[in-house]
């Protein structure tokens, strides 16, 4: 019985402990009511997944203490002095996630949830203190805890749950979504504006393209490096495509524009969703485990209008190809093939006119895929994931030099993600010496890997160099960078079965922005945002930046000449 009392005790700490990750879900998502189904539900999905876990971990710790300890512990079914042990660490590693989630994810959560957020931290902070003490009072007054004890450790440990709640505050409702033009936009006559064309490459590294342009391997980047401008972009968390590709469409941070994740995330059963889970827990391990489910944004999730739609109402035509959430495609002045377009290509049989718009558009896409003369490249890749990825991203860029040729836009933009998948899978040995010296054929193979991938990515840019005409302007994008995963994640992944486990761009790594052309002035310059794509882009066709957004028009970027001729206009919001 008395290991069963321990027992117990230990259960009621992990239950404690899930509590405490449901406070930090539903700090991460203001939108979901404190007193709701959604809220019981991830309670008990965190309940049955951590805090069982939890639970055993506690108890084999009370085990193991009672083997090395001349004092044998016989707790209650729920004893002050063993829950207060157990539930002051678990406080503090609660507002210590806390502490790295707000820290992390601020731009997402905005100045209001945020403030909020630190504000429930300290509380929790407080709380494990509170805790800590009660445990040591009773550590130095015997084992037996009177009704006083009893009683401040219920205090501490309620207001370990309810203070942050507290702090959070009653849900915020979601912002409407943004009015998208109705019927077919009308092309505006913007006489001398120059024709912009960005790539857009996920897990781009700026540091690693300048370090192989300098050895002469990647000579188109070069070429753009030596003769153009470029910068450090800051990137955002979560660092998935969807959110920070919204942020640079924007040029705002997720609270305004609406895109947090990449996904919508459901616990069992529920049918309200969360838009943000817990970094630094292994949340997202759920998903592989099957435990919550996810839904992929549509662009029904926009709150304000992106580049493309202001465009749209300013009258100049733009083809948007491959952009995350653009599906299904809305009217848009020029044509949008939607980031789901390679699933079209492949399924013949199914007509999905919500891949591009207009209606023309997808046609003229097919037929640019299913006529062409060239086949989708394998270029020498090992893993079939970076061959699908390499495909799709051939179906893309055949699509857009199609449309782009039928329909003439002002603004070309065009996503590529086969570098991206190439990092996943082989970005930790890209940069060893052991690759230079041949050591070790494995690391040599997966270096040789990413120079592939980035030697596809250099023919694309030549491609984009030699379109360009007096007055043009190329900017290369990436949203984000690469890094090596962590051991300790790498670790889980590979138990998780999951190969893809070398590179990470889980803690934001720079991305970046070089520009191109003869508008552009030279040379290295300070780190930017990624929010500033799209103010750079309005400023260099002559449109004014909403006041309302987080980013600012780059002008150190181009020449005097080109700024003299150009003022910085505004517009107080480009959403009404």
């Amino acid at each position: 019985m008395r290991f069963l009392r321990m027992f117990t005790n230990s259960l009621l700490a992990g239950v404690l402990c899930a509590a405490y990750l449901t406070v930090l879900v539903l700090q991460l998502n203001p939108s979901v009511p404190l007193f709701s189904g959604t809220t019981a539900r991830w309670f008990l999905t965190l309940g049955v997944s951590y805090g069982l876990h939890f639970a055993i971990l506690f108890y084999v710790v009370i085990v193991l203490r009672e083997f090395f300890s001349m004092d044998p512990l016989s707790p209650g079914w729920a004893s002050v002095r063993v829950l207060a042990w157990l539930s002051a660490p678990g406080a503090a590693v609660a507002s210590v996630l806390m502490w790295l989630n707000v820290s992390a994810f601020a731009p997402v959560l905005g100045e209001l949830a945020t403030r909020r957020m630190l504000a429930g931290t300290a509380a929790t902070a407080a709380s494990a203190l509170a805790l800590l003490a009660i445990a040591l009072a009773h550590y130095s007054h015997g084992r037996r805890g009177g009704r006083v004890g009893g009683a401040l450790f219920i205090i501490a440990a309620f207001g370990s749950i309810a203070l942050p709640l507290v702090a959070r505050g009653p849900a915020v409702p979601r912002g409407a979504p943004v009015p998208w033009a109705a019927g077919d936009p009308v092309a505006a006559d913007v006489p001398g504006s120059p024709r912009i064309t960005m790539l857009l490459f996920d897990g781009a590294s700026l540091e690693y393209i300048r370090t192989r342009a300098t050895e002469g391997k990647l000579p188109n980047f070069g070429r753009v490096l030596d003769g153009g401008a470029s910068m450090y972009l800051a990137t955002l968390r979560p660092t998935q495509p969807g959110p920070v590709w919204a942020a640079a469409a924007t040029g705002m941070y997720p609270a305004k524009n609406g895109i947090r994740s990449a996904a919508s995330y459901f616990a069992l059963g529920d049918h309200r969703p969360v838009d943000l889970l817990p970094d630094h827990c292994f949340a997202h391990a759920l998903l592989r485990l099957g435990i919550i489910r996810d839904e992929p944004h549509t662009s029904a999730a926009w709150r304000v209008r992106p580049l493309w739609g202001i465009l749209t109402e300013a009258g100049v035509p733009s083809g948007i190809v491959g952009w995350p959430i653009t599906y299904p495609a809305q009217p848009s002045l020029g044509f949008v093939l939607a980031d789901r377009f390679h699933d079209q290509s492949r399924a013949m049989a199914q007509f999905d006119s919500g891949v591009a718009y207009p209606a023309g558009a997808l046609r003229d896409a097919m037929l640019a895929v299913n006529t062409t003369a060239d086949l989708p490249p394998e270029n020498g890749f090992r893993e079939q994931a970076v061959v699908s990825a390499a495909r799709r991203d051939w179906v893309y860029s055949r699509a857009m030099h199609r449309l782009n040729a039928e329909r003439k836009p002002r603004l070309t933009a065009l996503r590529f993600q086969a570098l991206d998948t190439a990092g996943h899978w082989h970005h930790g040995d890209s940069g060893r010496a052991a690759f230079r010296g041949g050591q070790d054929e494995e690391q040599r193979l997966n270096a040789q890997q990413m120079e592939l991938a980035y030697a596809a990515a250099d023919a694309v840019v030549g491609e984009a160099v030699e379109s360009l005409s007096q007055g043009d302007l190329l900017l290369l994008v990436s949203g984000f960078g690469m890094q090596r995963l962590n051991p300790m994640k790498e670790l889980l992944a590979r138990g998780l079965r999951d190969p893809a486990t070398r590179g990470t761009h889980e803690r934001a790594p720079d991305g970046f922005l070089i520009a191109y052309g003869t508008p552009v002035h030279p040379g290295r310059l300070p780190r930017g945002s990624i929010v500033d794509v799209t103010p750079t882009v309005l400023y260099v066709l002559g449109l004014p930046i909403g006041r309302d957004m987080d980013g600012f028009a780059r002008t150190d970027l181009f020449n005097s000449d080109f700024t003299a001729e150009r003022p910085i206009a505004f517009i107080g919001t480009h959403d009404r």
